[in-house]
Order: structure tokens, then C-alpha cells, then sequence
């Protein structure tokens, strides 16, 4: 085709006594010698591009060009594209048109022609429809199919919270490194601000901070890991040849090393307030006293699940009657409530590891018979207003239970016995501490809590193991009577 393009001078006044715009009619466009005035209207240009794919014209204008130069130069770039597909065939002028037609839409600059005829000579049957990285994210998480539900819910978080609100904007081919390494940058100047409002001596500045949590080196490792997945999956549909997350940096997301709050490390932190570990175990005697502390609570039952038998918070919300069996001491884990941001949905557990058979203890089978039993009054007090869900633990109409409801009052307890700080998850460590004190093997206790290899398990309690193995030797020393003034050094 023969490109037709012609630029020209408009303004916004409007007709006496009407709305109607002069537009180029305007009489003040020109001075009386004829010549354009410089102080007066802006320059526009219109462009005749290839038509689409099934055959219609398309007309652009674009419009606010300070002078005639830069109207003729934008509708000069339009006209080498154009050129570019003469003789390549109707398909591929259509596809130029959608390309410049696009580039119109969006105000971003148009590629050279030499990148256009790279892209062409590829076969890229869709140039001119190139997303923008939340459109492409969007396209991406609504097709993908073989996936985890868990998996399909936390992408979707990572994509709606944070990849979105900040990469969205950018076209997918122009993403670069330096624009996500500024989001984690954003997570980091976020996480300070946390720290600072929960370490503040006001009360309403920490009751800000209530619920928040930082993101750790883990979890920035997985929103990259998402969105790495996500520009994979764009390089295999030929949007892009170049996937700038593999290569921003971040800090390590090893796992750390769990700890157990040894009577040292409690008084260190009861004189600094610091913890030796993110991890920390509760020693079986703490473990104790934190439960003993919980007796009669309404969630007792999970967290007597949860430190004995090593559940996830989410396992143990989202457990249902139907997966225990208290005639046969066993419990089945194939659901579970995920919770991301403050949403919680019914899911799938953490991996397939994750789904397990887990064997009962007498004392845990008995603190669930009572649960039922409990429960099945509140079913009665409740009468129509119960909400059937069949999981063992509740809100009082039979609601699901909020997994955050269940932290808050962990730490409420766990304060209430003067016990130093553990995460809930870090309770659930203390099951493999008492598995481990009773000379429980690794394999036994991976098992049990369901991780993905046993390689997990020796990682995450390598500190723990000797800790207990010195108290052990300790105790069994203890369990030896010796009379103490004979055993002094005599002289030589």
C-alpha cells in the first residue's frame, strides 16, 4: 500500500454563540501575513494505516504537538513501518497496522523497523497485540491448568497484591531488571516501616502495624519465583526472548536454622529482648506449660494437634470429622485453609508431601472425643443458626475458623505463661522436639510432618539434635546416685 499521512494545525475555540470547536478553521491559527502562528493552537497529524485483518480501513489522528516538526517526525516513524510491510504480504501489513495502532493506544514509543522486521522474520503472528505484564499475568494464572490449588491461590496473591500494582503498567517486552528489582525494593522500605511502627512507644502507632507481617528473604524468593514462572511461559509463547527476574538479586531465602530456647538463650533475651533465631523451639517442658496454660480455651484442640502431632495451621483449620478416625487413632490430611493477605480459602495442603496419614497418640485421641463432644453442644445451642462445615474446630455458629484468629491467640496464651516468643509454625517444630527427645528417626518425623524430603527435616533441626542429645545426657546422668564427697580428687 501507499502510505498516506498529512499534518496540520488545530486549536479548541469554540464557534460564538455555540460549543462547537473551530478546530482548523480557527482565524487566529495563522497571522495576517499568512504564516502559522507560533503562540497559538497545536499541531495534529492523521494517518492512514494498513487495514486489519479482515479488511477495514482505519483512520488515526493524534492530536497536541508543540510543533509541525514533531507531528512529521511521529507520523515519519509511522511511514517506515508501513513501508517495512510492503511486499511481505496483506497478513503481515495488518499485523504492522495492529503494532502502530497499539503504540497509538498506549503513547509508548514505536520499535525501529529493523526490531519489527527481526520479529517478523521469526513468525511472530502477533506483534501488534503485545500485553502489558498485568494483562499477560492475568492471561496467564486464569490459563494455567496443571497446577495445585494452594499453588494457583499464592500466585494469585503474589500477582494481585504486588506484581500487578507495580510491574503492571509496563509492556511486557520492555519489563527490565531495574523495574523489579524498585519492587523489592518497595517490599523493603515496607518492612522497615512495619518494624518501626511495632518497636514504637506510641500505641497507635504499633496498633498500625497489627496483623503485619515483613516479608522475609523466602518470600520475596517466591513472589520472583512467580513472576519468573509467569515470564517463561511468555518467552515459550514468543513474547518475549529475555526473562529479567532470573536475573535481579535478592538475599538468600535458605531456610534458617532451627534453635531451642535453652536456659541461656531465654535469659539473654529476657535482658536484650533479641532472638537468636527467626526459628525458635520451645523446649517439651515449655511445650508443656504453654498447653497447660491453653487447657480450656476454645481452640485448645488444635493447638494440642498441632504441637503433638505437628500439623500446619492451615491443616488444623481447615480439618474435617470426615478425615479423622478416632477408632483407629489416625488422621488424614487432604485439606487445608489458606490464608493469604487476610482471604482464607478452602485449599489443597502445602505439597503433595503434605498429604499424610497421620497416626494418634491416646492422650490426642481422647482431647478430640471431648472436642466433639463440645462441639456437638454448641450444634444444640445453636440449633437452625449453625453453620454445617463438619471441621473440629469452629467459630460458634460452625463457621469456619480464621487462621489468623487462631495466631492471635497463640500469642496470647503463649504471653499469658511467660514463655519466650515462638511463631505458631515454630509449635508445630516443637512436635518433632518431643518426636526427637524420644529418639524418634529423621524419616519418622519428616513423615509426620509432612516435608517434601528428608534432607528438609536434617536442615531444619541440625541445631536441635545435639541440644537435645547434650539435655538427654544430662538426664540420664541425673537418673545415677553418687555420693559427691567421695568422688572428689584425692592427693597424689
Amino acid at each position: 500500500m501507499t502510505f498516506k499521512g498529512t499534518t496540520y494545525k488545530r486549536c479548541t475555540c469554540t464557534k460564538p454563540g455555540t460549543k462547537k470547536q473551530l478546530g482548523s478553521q480557527c482565524p487566529k491559527l495563522k497571522r495576517a501575513n499568512g504564516m502559522w502562528s507560533s503562540n497559538h493552537g497545536t499541531w495534529s497529524f492523521q494517518a492512514e494505516l494498513p487495514k486489519t485483518h479482515d479488511g477495514s480501513r482505519r483512520t488515526r489522528r493524534r492530536h497536541g504537538f508543540a510543533s509541525q516538526t514533531d507531528a512529521q517526525e511521529q507520523l515519519g516513524k509511522i511511514a517506515d513501518l508501513v513501508e517495512l510491510g510492503e511486499g511481505r504480504g496483506d497478513t503481515a501489513l495488518a499485523t504492522i497496522g495492529d503494532l502502530i495502532d497499539n503504540r497509538l493506544r498506549t503513547g509508548e514509543p514505536f520499535p525501529t523497523p529493523d526490531e519489527v522486521a527481526q520479529q517478523l522474520d521469526a513468525g511472530n503472528a502477533s506483534l501488534g497485540a503485545m500485553p502489558t505484564v498485568g494483562e499477560w499475568l492475568t492471561s496467564w494464572i486464569t490459563t494455567r491448568k496443571k497446577i495445585r490449588e494452594g499453588t494457583r491461590i499464592a500466585y494469585q496473591f503474589h500477582i494481585t497484591n504486588w506484581l500487578i500494582p507495580h510491574l503492571g503498567h509496563y509492556r511486557l517486552d520492555a519489563l527490565t531488571v531495574d523495574h523489579i528489582s524498585r519492587m523489592f525494593d518497595a517490599m523493603a522500605e515496607r518492612n522497615d516501616t512495619i518494624t518501626a511502627a511495632k518497636d514504637s512507644d506510641d500505641p497507635e502507632v504499633r496498633k498500625t502495624a497489627h496483623g503485619l507481617r515483613v516479608m522475609g528473604a523466602a518470600t520475596m524468593q517466591r513472589y520472583r519465583a512467580t513472576l519468573r514462572a509467569a515470564l517463561n511461559a511468555a518467552i515459550r509463547a514468543q513474547k518475549i526472548t529475555f526473562n529479567p527476574a532470573a536475573y535481579v538479586e535478592l538475599p538468600s531465602g535458605r531456610r534458617p536454622k532451627a534453635l531451642l530456647w535453652t536456659p541461656d538463650r531465654v535469659e539473654r533475651w529476657q535482658r536484650t529482648g533479641q532472638k537468636p533465631s527467626r526459628v525458635m523451639v520451645w523446649t517439651p517442658e515449655q511445650i508443656g506449660k504453654f498447653l497447660d496454660q491453653a487447657e480450656g480455651h476454645p481452640y485448645y484442640a488444635l493447638f494440642h494437634l498441632i504441637a503433638y502431632r505437628g500439623l500446619r495451621r492451615g491443616e488444623a483449620c481447615g480439618l474435617p470429622w470426615w478425615n479423622i478416625e478416632l477408632s483407629n487413632r489416625s488422621i488424614t490430611i487432604s485439606t487445608a485453609i489458606v490464608q493469604l493477605g487476610w482471604k482464607a480459602e478452602f485449599g489443597e495442603p502445602k505439597s503433595e508431601a503434605s498429604g499424610r496419614i497421620i497416626a494418634l497418640d491416646e492422650a490426642t485421641t481422647l482431647v478430640l472425643r471431648r472436642q466433639k463432644k463440645h462441639q456437638n453442644e454448641l450444634r444444640a445451642a445453636a440449633g437452625t443458626a449453625w453453620l454445617e462445615h463438619e471441621l473440629v474446630c469452629t467459630e460458634r455458629d460452625g463457621s469456619p475458623l480464621h487462621p489468623a484468629k487462631l495466631t492471635d491467640a497463640f500469642h496470647a496464651i503463649a504471653d499469658a505463661a511467660e514463655l519466650p516468643p515462638v511463631r505458631l509454625h515454630d509449635l508445630r517444630h516443637g512436635a518433632a522436639t518431643l518426636m526427637l527427645a524420644a529418639g524418634a528417626d529423621l524419616k519418622v518425623v519428616q513423615e509426620l510432618l509432612g516435608h517434601s524430603t528428608i534432607a528438609v527435616t536434617a536442615d531444619t533441626y541440625a541445631h536441635v539434635l545435639p541440644e537435645l542429645a547434650r539435655e538427654t545426657a544430662e538426664a540420664a546422668a541425673s537418673i545415677v546416685p553418687r555420693n559427691q564427697r567421695r568422688n572428689r580428687p584425692t592427693a597424689a
